[in-house]
């Protein structure tokens, strides 16, 4: 079975780095300071989020 590549780009995202810090302290404060493997999952796709977004700046503190 071959298996092609998408070619869809996702689309960059519409919020500041700003919006995507909060989601993330969100989600640690709701986890307890505990992520399970789903919040792990989602933790790495706000972290990725937050990096295409974030001020050069800002990612080399």
């Amino acid at each position: 079975m071959l298996h092609t590549m998408s070619t869809t780009v996702e689309p960059v995202s519409e919020r500041s780095a700003a919006e995507v810090n909060e989601e993330i302290r969100a989600l640690w404060l709701r986890s307890g300071g505990t992520l399970s493997g789903e919040q792990r999952e989602e933790y790495q796709r706000l972290v990725s989020e937050w990096a295409a977004v974030a001020p050069q700046s800002v990612r080399a503190a």
